[in-house]
């Protein structure tokens, strides 16, 4: 079992930044992708980026291309979701998530096996 914890969301004016980040424990060693996703009130859970664990290839949606920015700490066994350039339209409640696959480039939430909590990102105009 992975274990994953977000931290790092808030209340932020337009064209502002937050950092998320997300603590996993557990079994990490079969991470193979890792994730972020969102979902605001009454639309379903959208994909926003994810990372290849090892190598560290990056993709995202095309909506927070050149804003957003995924990385990771392997030592930590931390993802971080460097947001900039924020916007009304971004508020949600982001989750991380992590995959034991190889399923970078595709955003399906049924293909990750964990997921966190989430943490609340609420973006005024």
């Amino acid at each position: 079992q992975v274990q994953l914890v977000e931290s790092g969301g808030g209340l932020v004016q337009a064209g502002g930044s937050l950092r998320l980040s997300c603590a996993a424990s557990g079994r990490t060693f079969g991470i193979s992708t890792m994730g972020w996703f969102r979902q605001a009130p009454g639309k379903e859970r959208e994909f926003v980026a994810a990372i290849s664990w090892s190598g560290g290839a990056t993709y995202y949606v095309d909506s927070v291309k050149g804003r957003f920015t995924i990385s990771r700490d392997i030592a930590k066994n931390t993802l971080y979701l460097q947001m900039n350039d924020l916007r009304p339209e971004d508020t949600a409640a982001y989750y991380c998530a992590a995959s034991t696959r190889n399923i970078l480039g595709l955003g399906a939430p049924s293909l990750y096996n964990y997921w966190g909590q989430g943490t609340q990102v609420t973006v005024s105009s």
